[in-house]
């Protein structure tokens, strides 16, 4: 039984395939955290791209905003 791969092979190609997989996972960075953007421009640019509103509104002042524009 003339066999190369063996325990030790297994072994190598497991220790191989984390590091492969753990570079994988760097790549992404995931979304930047609001205290990171230091300037109200940085934020409100970021705000855009997100769909989002900033500053954020109560629903309080959205209503007195509403029946002043009334």
């Amino acid at each position: 039984m003339d066999n190369i791969r063996n325990r030790a092979w297994r072994l190598s190609q497991n220790k191989c395939k984390k590091h492969q997989s753990g570079r994988a996972k760097d790549d992404y960075r995931g979304e930047k955290n609001w205290k990171m953007l230091y300037t109200r421009g940085d934020k409100l640019a970021r705000a855009v791209q997100l769909g989002i509103e900033y500053p954020r509104i109560s629903n309080s002042q959205r209503t007195l905003k509403a029946m002043e524009e009334a």
